[in-house]
């Protein structure tokens, strides 16, 4: 399989389990890897053989900025099955990175890695 990544993804959601982080929002990021067999697009040069990184993107900002939900897991697998949508992607790893998660102690990152295919 071959694999297209995008990393970085930025939005606001409303997401988490305490008032706060539900009224106020905060920044979500995501990356993704996204598995396909790329050789039809390449062959024909043809977008439409291939997976449109762009809509991906737009997709993944939406479901981050969409319906709340208290976990990043839950968010994580939202975003994997809207990926797993595109008929050409075999496989996906989602990981969601919460940086400004209300932990009491210093931190860099909280993220949730997950890994989802057609079965």
């Amino acid at each position: 399989m071959d694999r297209v990544a995008l990393r970085g993804l930025k939005a606001r959601g409303h997401h988490g389990v305490f008032p706060r982080e539900r009224e106020e929002g905060q920044t979500f990021i995501v990356d993704l890897v996204l598995s396909l067999d790329t050789r039809p697009a390449a062959a024909d040069d043809d977008l439409t053989k291939t997976v449109h990184y762009g809509v991906v993107a737009e997709e993944v900002v939406a479901v981050v900025e969409g319906d709340p939900v208290d976990l990043i897991e839950t968010l994580a697998e939202r975003i994997a099955q809207q990926c797993l949508k595109h008929d050409v992607v075999r496989e996906v790893e989602v990981v969601v990175h919460k940086p400004d998660a209300p932990i009491t102690v210093p931190f860099d990152d909280v993220t949730i890695t997950i890994s989802r295919s057609r079965v």
